[in-house]
C-alpha cells in the first residue's frame, strides 16, 4: 500500500477544510499520510517561510522507503522563489533507487520542469491534496486516471480531441503554461526536441493564453516539438469586447502560424476531471477520426 508524503512549496492553503477532507479520504482508503503538520503553515500568502518550503523539497532527497507518493497540498505561487536553492542533484540521486512518485500541478510545474531539465527526473502532473482529493466529491475519472498512471508501466489516455490527423512519438513534457513561460531563458526549462508538449492553465483570458503561446513560438520552442496538446483552460470565457474572439478562434490562429499540429480537448489541468501525466516519459500520440490517444511508458510506478 503506497503512503503519501505531503509537501507545500507554494501558496498557503486557504481552504483548510478541503485539505483535511483530502487527508481523511486517503486515510479511509488505507493510506498513511505523512507530514500533515505543513497544511496550516503560513507566512503572508505562502505556505510557510522560504526555509520551511525549501525544506519540504530538499528533505525528499533523504526520504526513506519505497512506494512513497509525494503530493503537493496546493499550487498558488512560491515555487519560483526556491529554484536556485533546491538540491537538484540530491533529489536526482534519490530517484535512482525506489523513485518517489512526485505529483502536483499549477505552480508546482516550475519544480517539475527543473527536475526534468537538470536531471531528466520524471514527475507526475496530476491531482493535489486540497483541490482534488479534498473536493466535496472526489471525481471518479480523476482518481482512476491517477492510479492508472502510478500503477502501470504502460498506459493509455483517450479523449475526443480536435485537430489534424496525426501520429508521432516523443518525450512528454509541459504542464502549466504560465509557469513554463516564466522559465524561458533559465536553466530550469527543459531543452526538448521533437517532444509532445502538453499545456493547461486557469483564469487566463484567451488573449493572454495566445500571448504566452506566441512567446513560446517566438522563442522557437513550439516549432521544435512533434505535437502540441492543449488541456483545459478554466476561467477563459470571452467577454463582450472580444466580439467573437474566443479560446477556439485563438487556437485556430495559433494553428495558422505553426507547422506543428495542435490537438486540443484533453481533460488535463485545473478542472475536477483531470488525467495524470508523467512529465518526461515516452509517449505516442495518435489523433484520427476515432479520437485522440496518448500511450505513455518509461515512468516510475508503484511496486506490487
Amino acid at each position: 500500500m503506497p503512503q503519501f508524503h505531503l509537501i507545500a512549496p507554494s501558496g498557503y492553503c486557504i481552504n483548510q477544510e478541503a485539505a483535511q477532507r483530502g487527508v481523511q479520504r486517503l486515510l479511509e482508503r488505507g493510506h498513511q499520510v505523512e507530514n500533515q503538520t505543513i497544511i496550516p503553515r503560513r507566512m503572508q500568502r505562502f505556505a510557510g517561510t522560504e526555509a520551511q518550503r525549501l525544506s519540504d523539497i530538499n528533505s525528499l532527497a533523504t526520504l526513506e522507503g519505497e512506494n512513497n507518493v509525494v503530493l503537493a497540498v496546493r499550487g498558488g505561487y512560491g515555487a519560483s522563489r526556491l529554484l536556485e536553492s533546491i538540491d537538484w542533484a540530491g533529489l536526482a540521486a534519490r530517484q535512482q533507487q525506489d523513485p518517489l512518485l512526485i505529483c502536483g500541478h499549477s505552480d508546482f510545474t516550475a519544480i517539475q520542469l527543473g527536475l526534468l531539465a537538470l536531471h531528466n527526473v520524471i514527475t507526475f502532473s496530476g491531482p493535489m491534496l486540497a483541490g482534488n482529493f479534498g473536493a466535496p466529491e472526489l471525481d471518479a475519472f480523476t482518481e482512476e486516471h491517477f492510479w492508472r498512471a502510478l500503477q502501470n508501466p504502460t498506459f493509455t489516455v483517450e479523449w475526443q480531441g480536435n485537430g489534424p490527423h496525426w501520429e508521432c512519438e516523443g518525450q512528454l513534457w509541459g504542464g502549466n503554461l504560465a509557469m513554463l513561460v516564466s522559465l524561458i531563458g533559465t536553466p530550469w526549462l527543459p531543452k526538448i526536441e521533437d517532444g509532445i508538449l502538453v499545456l493547461e492553465d486557469i483564469n487566463e483570458h484567451p488573449f493572454r493564453v495566445e500571448r504566452m503561446l506566441l512567446q513560446l513560438y517566438h522563442a522557437g520552442i513550439l516549432d521544435r516539438q512533434s505535437a502540441i496538446v492543449l488541456g483545459s483552460f478554466s476561467g477563459s470565457a470571452p467577454n463582450d469586447y472580444d466580439a467573437g474572439y474566443s479560446l477556439e478562434t485563438m487556437i485556430d490562429f495559433i494553428r495558422s502560424r505553426l507547422d506543428v499540429p495542435v490537438i486540443a480537448g484533453l481533460d488535463f489541468g485545473h478542472e475536477q476531471q483531470t488525467v495524470t501525466l508523467p512529465l518526461g516519459a515516452r509517449a505516442r500520440l495518435t489523433h484520427d477520426h476515432s479520437g485522440s490517444r496518448l500511450t505513455i511508458s518509461g515512468h516510475p510506478v508503484l511496486k506490487a
